[in-house]
């Protein structure tokens, strides 16, 4: 990694010394503690990203990367102001309602999103509409040969995680409120239900209401690398580590744009595609 000189300084004085927890709130207060009043306020923004984000800053220095952070805030900033923002704040509403819902609800959104991995997101609303409670109840077979007749790429392997999933579909809400935090349950069900991975799990928590979890697919990798905020990755395959790394850059954005995670993603998915799906 090439950093600037400034960089070079200042990089090993805090490296050391700052607590990297990537899930806790507690850490980035601790942060903040060890760093204000030590670094001149005019650094603190630019390098705290750096440092406690482990951004890669090849060919970026201090400033430049807190002027890039700058530039997509003032994208968002935009969009706020125009109509979108009561799509994605009536979208956001329609999220929370169904996470009230019954199990049976829910599982619907949890097949939904076991779709969705290397699918189209409007491609999985066809199939859940069109097959319905045939998730909880169809053969094996019969659901497979049904997701062939909608066109998904891969029917045979998500008509078997659907299936598998089944053992957890009436156990739902009480998993879900076993977690204090919206991370942790997410983390619960990409380690437990097999076929959601980090983003995926995260799409499922976000679909039923939860806020502070961000969904990282290739078209948030894209705008992110635009911006010069992460190094593009070679793969779309992301390490739980380098998950944990770009979500929370992202909840940088989120809290100096004043948005949580779930209102974000839909900033995203609308400047990047046009449209504001689920």
């Amino acid at each position: 990694m090439q950093t600037n000189h400034a960089s070079c300084l200042l990089f090993p004085l805090f490296h050391n010394a700052m607590p990297f927890q990537t899930d806790s709130q507690r850490a980035i207060k601790i942060n903040r503690i060890i760093i204000v009043g030590v670094i001149p306020k005019m650094l603190y923004k630019g390098l705290y990203i750096i440092i406690y984000f482990r951004i890669n800053i090849t060919n970026l220095n201090i400033f430049s990367l807190k002027k890039h952070m700058d530039s997509l805030i003032s994208e968002i900033e935009k969009l706020k102001q125009s109509e979108i923002k009561e799509v994605i704040e009536k979208r956001m509403q329609e999220f929370s309602e169904l996470g009230k819902k019954d199990n049976s609800e829910i599982f619907n959104e949890l097949c939904f999103c076991l779709l969705t991995a290397n699918f189209s997101a409007l491609g999985g609303i066809k199939i859940q509409s069109n097959i319905g409670d045939g998730f909880s109840n169809l053969e094996e077979q019969d659901l497979a040969n049904k997701l062939a007749e909608l066109g998904h790429r891969f029917p045979n392997m998500r008509a078997k995680f659907i299936v598998e999933s089944r053992k957890h579909k009436n156990n739902l809400k009480d998993i879900l409120s076993r977690f204090e935090y919206d991370s942790d349950a997410r983390n619960w069900f990409a380690e437990n239900v097999k076929g959601l991975g980090m983003k995926e799990a995260s799409h499922f928590m976000r679909n039923i209401g939860y806020k502070n979890v961000a969904i990282i697919d290739f078209h948030i990798l894209d705008l992110l690398g635009k911006f010069g905020l992460i190094e593009k990755p070679k793969s779309k395959s992301l390490t739980r580590k380098r998950y944990l790394e770009i979500e929370n850059v992202l909840k940088q954005i989120a809290k100096e744009s004043n948005t949580n995670l779930g209102e974000l993603d839909l900033y995203h998915w609308y400047k990047e595609t046009g449209k504001v799906l689920k």
